[in-house]
């Protein structure tokens, strides 16, 4: 290249996540090192701004050529415009047109963790979001507390959790409660995928755009049911903190700090959090064991949905940003790359060959905490439910199942009725959204609502 291309990457800053700005700017000044002609300029800002800001660039025409994007934002990420009103970001996938190297760096998208490929696959468009942060829903337990409650074996369904909470109950000296989880959205997804149903039709917004969402469906009220009688037992602590909005991180670390203070016996969390689950036990004077997250025993198990994030490729750049911008994204699944990312960050190594590095090293067997993740996601049928949903105004709608699950547990609301209230309060947010994005109502067309969570 005679002219430097310059490329802005912008990306979430996390209060969770905090070394990934930090490594992807070290990556950037590796990759100017090898590609001479190329500077990768890395920017943070607020997770919880940076879609409008890239909104607010786009409509002047100063986006980036990478963008991070949160899972619940696929959606949001794919209706977004450049300013001639043309989709901003363009598939990866299609991008490297069947190439195997791109500026010599091999292109590794089938090596990528299936459930993550799956994600991130929308239709004939290919991956469309390279995801370099993926994680999933998992179960932390206090052996010592089971072993005292004479609990063996660890729960695998919820109907096998409600008696290992029943045991623990039993005990003179046990904890209060036998187990906790965040009132947030990521664990009703969680709940109803693992059924083998959908959150939103048709398709879970798979073919085509979701038009409705499935609040009240038998497998969601199946586990607000199951949910209200662990609570009305004793068995499940309430914090009473809705994980939403302003409350969304503290919701999650009151879980935690119960389960670190013996409070309860489980915890049910995110994958990224088990090494300091398993500290929490070493320092407490207690032993910890990561196990899947437990299914509802009366239907087959489909599978689990990811969370994390996903990095954009935005559409109309010249051929050469383009390319630059393709081989830095190929970076992140460089095998080393990807095995020391999993070790700073806790995210699961996003690639087979990045699995197989650790595993050749030992990791795995010195830390098997962190095999659980990719067992968990391996395990899943691939289906449209395991795949998970693809909604606009995702957040709105998580706030939806919360509020009304709230309401279940701190009011005696009754799950259907309440339920079915959220699930038409949802379709007004998810009508109103795709109003706006289809240019069916007077204003720009696009979304207008940029929420993060």
């Amino acid at each position: 290249m005679t002219d430097e291309v310059v490329l802005e990457v912008w990306l979430n800053d996390y209060p969770v996540v905090p070394q990934f700005i930090g490594e992807t700017r070290k990556l950037a000044e590796e990759f100017g090192r090898t590609h001479p002609g190329v500077r990768v300029e890395v920017r943070g800002i607020d997770h919880l701004r940076l879609p409008e800001e890239v909104a607010r660039a786009a409509r002047a025409g100063r986006q980036p050529a990478v963008v991070q994007s949160f899972y619940t934002s696929t959606q949001l990420s794919k209706d977004m415009l450049a300013a001639d009103g043309s989709p901003l970001f363009t598939s990866v996938e299609r991008a490297i047109a069947g190439r195997d190297k791109i500026l010599g760096v091999p292109v590794r998208l089938d090596d990528l963790v299936t459930a993550a490929r799956d994600y991130y696959t929308l239709g004939d468009e290919g991956l469309f979001a390279l995801p370099p942060l993926t994680s999933t829903t998992l179960l932390y337990a206090n052996t010592t507390v089971l072993d005292a409650a004479g609990v063996s074996c660890l729960p695998r369904t919820w109907e096998e959790l409600t008696a290992a909470c029943e045991a623990v109950a039993r005990l003179e000296d046990g904890p209060a409660h036998g187990v906790t989880w965040p009132n947030h959205g990521w664990l009703f997804q969680q709940a109803v995928a693992q059924q083998g149903a959908l959150l939103a039709s048709p398709a879970n917004g798979r073919d085509g755009r979701a038009r409705r969402v499935e609040l009240d469906s038998p497998a969601m009220l199946r586990f607000a049911r199951w949910w209200r009688a662990l609570h009305t037992d004793g068995h499940y602590l309430y914090t009473g903190l809705r994980s939403a909005g302003d409350d969304t991180y503290p919701a999650w670390e009151h879980n935690y700090r119960a389960f670190a203070e013996q409070r309860v016996a489980f915890v049910l969390s995110t994958s990224v959090e088990a090494d300091r689950m398993v500290r929490a036990g070493r320092d407490g004077g207690f032993d910890v064991v990561a196990a899947p997250l437990p299914y509802c025993g009366e239907v087959p198990r489909a599978g689990n949905v990811i969370g994390g994030d996903a990095l954009w490729l935005a559409a109309g750049l010249e051929p050469a940003a383009q390319d630059a911008a393709l081989a830095f994204l190929l970076t992140f699944l460089d095998p080393q790359n990807a095995a020391a990312r999993h070790k700073t960050s806790g995210f699961v190594p996003v690639t087979g060959q990045a699995r197989t590095l650790l595993e050749a090293e030992g990791w795995f067997d010195a830390n098997p905490h962190h095999r659980v993740a990719l067992d968990q996601l391996a395990a899943g049928d691939r289906s449209v439910a395991a795949r998970g949903a693809l909604l606009g105004d995702f957040v709105g709608v998580q706030d939806a199942m919360t509020a009304a699950m709230h309401d279940v547990l701190t009011a005696g609301a009754d799950p259907a009725e309440r339920f079915a209230r959220a699930a038409s309060d949802a379709g007004r947010l998810l009508d109103d959204y795709n109003a706006h994005c289809l240019g069916q109502v007077p204003g720009p067309r696009g979304p207008h609502r940029f929420r993060v969570g």
